[in-house]
C-alpha cells in the first residue's frame, strides 16, 4: 500500500467533504474521488458512506483512519531520523518537559557521558504532554514522560513513582490545613489543575504555573519532588489523600536499535535506582532517630 492514497484518505476522513479535502491537497475532486475508490477496491472494503449531502466513515474507515495516521506518522518520523543521522554532528535528542525530570536529568547525563557508547546529547525542552509526540514524530530519540501518555509504538521503563501534592497560594484558606482531598481543591477525576473562573492562561513551564498559583488564579497537583526543589514564600504544598501518584518514565521508539539510546536508558534506570536507594536509607535513618 502506497502512502499517497493513505494521505488522501486521511484528509477526506478529517474533512468529511471531498471538495474541502481536494482543496487541502491541492488537487481537484474527481481524481481524489477516483483515488479513494481505488483504495477501497484494493482493500475490498467500503471506507465512506456517500450521499449527495454527506460523507461519513464506515466502521472499516474508522479502523483504517487510526492505523493510517500511525503509519503516516511513522513514515515521516523515519525520514526525520534518517536526516538527523546523516548530519555531521549526529547525536541524540532527549525530550523533557522543563522542570519535569524529578531532579534526574543532570545525573543521568553525567552517568551516560561515561558510557563507551555515549554520543553528544541535545536536551529539547518541551511543553506538558509534548515529549512523547516528539518521539513519535522522529524529532527526539528518547524522552522523559509522565503518565498517562500514548504508548503506541513506544517502549518505556518506569523511573520514579512519587506522591502528588497540592500547590496553592499561601493566602488561600485551604493553606491552613495539612491534609487535603481532590474534592477540596475542586478537581474532577483525572484533573491535575483548576483555573479560577475566567482565567484561561495556562503556563508552559513550572515558573509560570507557580506564578498563577501565587496570584490565586489556579490550584493544582505536582510531584512531591517539586516541593523540595522549588520552595516559594507565596505558595504552599500540602499532602492530598486521594491524588494518583506521579509516574515518570523514559521512553524510546520500539524499532530503535541504537546502542547510544540503549546506553542512555541504562544510565537513567541506574540513576533512578540509586536515587530510590538513597531516599530509602534517609527515610530509615529518620525513622530510627524519631524512635529514640
Amino acid at each position: 500500500m502506497e502512502s499517497r492514497p493513505l494521505r488522501y484518505f486521511v484528509t477526506v476522513a478529517e474533512e468529511l467533504n471531498f471538495a474541502r479535502a481536494a482543496e487541502r491537497l491541492g488537487i481537484s475532486p474527481p481524481p481524489l474521488s477516483r483515488a479513494i475508490r481505488r483504495l477501497e477496491a484494493d482493500l475490498g472494503v467500503t471506507l465512506f458512506e456517500r450521499t449527495t449531502h454527506s460523507v461519513a466513515l464506515t466502521p472499516a474507515g474508522e479502523v483504517l483512519l487510526g492505523e493510517a495516521r500511525i503509519a503516516l506518522d511513522a513514515l515521516e518520523a523515519a525520514g526525520r531520523r534518517a536526516r538527523r543521522a546523516a548530519a555531521a554532528d549526529a547525536g541524540l535528542v532527549l525530550a523533557v518537559k522543563a522542570d519535569g525530570d524529578a531532579g534526574l536529568l543532570q545525573p543521568v547525563l553525567e552517568r551516560y557521558a561515561a558510557d563507551p557508547a555515549a554520543v553528544p546529547v541535545t536536551v529539547r525542552l518541551c511543553a506538558w504532554r509534548e515529549s512523547h509526540r516528539l518521539l513519535r514524530r522522529g524529532e527526539a530519540d528518547v524522552a522523559l514522560v509522565h503518565d498517562p501518555f500514548d504508548r503506541t509504538g513506544l517502549d518505556s521503563e518506569t523511573l520514579v513513582v512519587e506522591e502528588r501534592v497540592a500547590v496553592l497560594a499561601a493566602r488561600d484558606p485551604l493553606a491552613a490545613r495539612d491534609l487535603l482531598s481532590t474534592a477540596d481543591l475542586g478537581l474532577r477525576p483525572g484533573e491535575v489543575h483548576r483555573f479560577r473562573d475566567g482565567v484561561r492562561s495556562e503556563g508552559r513551564d513550572l515558573a509560570q504555573m507557580l506564578t498563577l498559583v501565587a496570584l490565586g488564579d489556579m490550584v493544582g497537583l505536582l510531584p512531591a519532588s517539586v516541593a523540595d526543589r522549588y520552595p516559594r514564600p507565596d505558595v504552599v504544598y500540602r499532602r492530598v489523600t486521594d491524588a494518583p501518584p506521579a509516574v515518570l518514565s523514559i521512553a524510546w521508539p520500539q524499532q530503535s536499535r541504537s546502542t547510544a539510546v540503549a546506553a542512555l536508558v541504562r544510565a537513567a534506570v541506574a540513576v533512578a535506582e540509586a536515587t530510590r536507594t538513597r531516599s530509602a536509607l534517609t527515610d530509615s535513618k529518620a525513622a530510627a532517630a524519631a524512635a529514640v
